[in-house]
């Protein structure tokens, strides 16, 4: 069965031949990362299509096929040789001590562009105010080997028990203290714990199999994906500006924009005196950027959507 008859068409990753056409096998995060994942590799030109209980998503791209597991087990997977390359976070192959090859840091989570927080908690009005003060105590956790490891190293023993999820509210009742992933703090307030240490910051990361990293093809696509990859998040909240100007007033507009190197100035086709100016801002920088633009001068402002930017 041909993979792709037209260009655009989604593909089955189940429906593809394993000797027509090569292939990467990539594994997807299922779970919390899946939206913003699927969000980020679309605007890196990737289109995904998923149905409600599917596991194997369809992909415009011939020469992929992906399946969606859990971000803890992904690592695992690669190093097996299951997938070729994955997405995960970098406290999970730190947890499952994976020997996999990191090819991309990819900054993003769940709800935010930044990275998250392994943080120590306890309730708000407990003893427990530093890590000397967990010996003896109750940890509940999902990163146990972490978690054990940098107790190691901070000379504190204490029992540390997996746990399989709502680990916020098992504090105080049924453990002293907790070791979970935050972004930004909120959850654990809202249980009235206060975050006493912070164990690591991990943020998402593009992987490989050894065996696929050392095969040209195979190292060549992964590497295209993390390029593009790099590049959605490189263009996340920020915007094109471009706009005309005579040449008289162009030291005075080019000192407004605040470039990622140098805006490009091009003189147009018709006209001497008038310049055609392009640049790269911050969203957020818009709203006064653009009046301060026309005021000096800027005419036919054009702002435009990036969905990635690769230097």
């Amino acid at each position: 069965m041909s993979a792709m008859n037209e260009p655009g068409t989604l593909v089955s990753s189940e429906n593809k031949s394993d000797t027509d056409t090569p292939v990467l096998k990539l594994g997807l995060p299922k779970g919390s990362l899946q939206e913003a994942t699927f969000d980020l590799m679309s605007r890196a030109s990737f289109h995904f299509k998923v149905g409600h209980r599917s596991y194997l998503p369809s992909i415009d791209d011939e020469h992929l096929s992906a399946m969606l597991v859990r971000a803890q087990e992904m690592a695992t997977y690669v190093e097996d040789g299951v997938f070729d390359a994955g997405i995960t976070g970098k406290d999970w192959v730190m947890e499952t001590n994976s020997d996999v090859v990191p090819v991309a840091d990819l900054i993003y989570s769940k709800s935010s562009m930044r990275p998250v927080r392994w943080v120590l908690a306890a309730p708000e009005n407990g003893d427990i105010n530093s890590v000397k003060d967990l010996e003896g105590k109750r940890i509940a956790t999902e990163v146990v080997n972490i978690t054990k490891n940098w107790l190691k190293e901070q000379g504190v023993n204490a029992e540390v028990e997996f746990s399989w999820g709502a680990t916020e509210v098992k504090c105080p009742d049924l453990v002293d203290a907790i070791v979970e992933v935050t972004e930004t703090g909120n959850s654990l307030r809202a249980n009235k714990l206060k975050i006493v240490e912070v164990l690591m910051e991990s943020n998402t990361q593009l992987i490989a199999n050894k065996s696929a990293w050392n095969d040209p093809w195979k190292r060549h696509k992964i590497e295209n994906i993390a390029m593009l990859l790099e590049g959605a998040i490189r263009a996340e909240g920020r915007v094109g500006l471009k706009m005309n100007a005579r040449k008289e007033d162009v030291a005075n507009i080019v000192r407004l924009l605040p470039a990622l190197r140098m805006p490009t100035v091009a003189p147009l086709a018709f006209g001497d005196d008038w310049v055609a100016i392009e640049t790269v801002v911050e969203d957020r920088q818009v709203r006064n950027l653009i009046p301060e633009l026309k005021r000096n001068g800027a005419e036919g402002i054009i702002e435009f959507q990036l969905n990635k930017i690769i230097p």
